[in-house]
């Protein structure tokens, strides 16, 4: 797969392991890596280096799947109209959208000659307060990352969730299938470079306690938040769940304290960590990577397969206890 680029190769594996713990169809595994790939033929290929045997794998002449913009209605940006309770949410800290205390709203953020989409939420009364960047996992922005923004909302800080296929039209236009490759074909470049202008964004309200800006991101996000870490020296914290580690030569870097919470059970990248560790011991960034037990990769979100309560809730009131010593 060295033709791949780090997340085009990590969600390749990820949505492999997925296929085969039963948890994702074949036929949604292979739409999956064709929009990641761009072609049948290298969807094979990618197919078969992960693991896959040669009848699993789809024949190079096989007509590219077909994006389906109906099929993801409804997980997209919801924004400030969507009412009551997160869809598949378990976790006890779940914070329904209308709960008292707290304002949300969908906002527009300028970037690139472009306009991003954000869920913004925040205490409804105080006076300025820390604030936190948060970013999605593959699936894009959905009920459950705007969960999260409010319960950060909760703990007092401003919460910023950005879309970050807004100019592909937003989350919801797109087939969910299609969005994992819509990020990667994005670039992780193009989605530091919005979380960049989401920190000057936050910069620039009156609710937000200027130079007190942190960063929070699963999965995917958890790698895109490790690479903001390295090149966004303005942010006070970060805190990544299970993601790709950054490129080791930029670690030192890194401004930020940074927070890495991993799965015992991921091995895929659980067992890259130590070099990650390594990495940062040699140099004088703040850092804590903390290994869950007994749990496997997403095992945050409660809206998922994996979610286990205990240790997301453990997970969490750690990162919130790094903020506030951080932020």
């Amino acid at each position: 797969m060295t033709q791949l680029g780090k997340f085009e190769k990590y969600l390749i594996e990820e949505f492999f392991d997925d296929y085969r713990a039963g948890t994702m169809t074949q036929r949604t595994f292979t739409r999956r890596v064709a929009f990641i790939t761009g072609s049948m033929a290298a969807a094979a290929a990618a197919m078969l280096l992960v693991g896959c045997t040669p009848n699993e794998v789809p024949r190079s002449t096989d007509p590219m799947p077909t994006p389906n913009p109906s099929s993801s209605a409804g997980t997209g940006t919801a924004g400030a109209s969507s009412a009551g309770a997160v869809p598949g949410a378990r976790s006890p800290l779940s914070v329904p959208e209308g709960a008292p205390g707290l304002t949300t709203a969908t906002v527009r953020i300028p970037a690139g000659g472009a306009g991003l989409s954000g869920y913004l939420a925040r205490p409804e009364a105080g006076g300025a307060g820390p604030a936190v960047l948060v970013c999605h996992e593959n699936r894009g922005l959905t009920p459950h990352i705007q969960d999260v923004a409010r319960r950060f909302a909760k703990a007092g800080y401003a919460a910023l969730a950005l879309d970050l296929l807004s100019r592909e039209g937003g989350t919801a236009a797109l087939d969910p299938d299609a969005v994992p490759g819509a990020l990667t074909q994005a670039g992780a470049q193009r989605h530091v470079s919005d979380f960049s202008a989401g920190f000057d964004y936050l910069q620039s309200q009156a609710f937000v306690d200027q130079g007190r800006i942190a960063m929070n991101g699963y999965c995917f996000g958890g790698g895109i938040t490790w690479q903001a870490a390295t090149e966004l020296p303005g942010l006070k914290a970060t805190a990544a769940f299970y993601g790709p580690s950054p490129d080791l030569a930029k670690v030192p870097a890194v401004k930020a304290a940074v927070f890495g919470v991993y799965a015992e059970l991921d091995a895929r990248i659980t067992g890259a960590m130590p070099a990650l560790r390594d990495a940062l011991a040699a140099t004088e960034v703040r850092h804590q990577l903390t290994v869950y037990p007994g749990v496997d990769h997403a095992f945050h979100n409660d809206t998922g397969p994996r979610y286990v309560e205990a240790q997301a809730t453990a997970a969490w009131n750690d990162t919130l206890a790094w903020f506030s010593r951080y932020v």
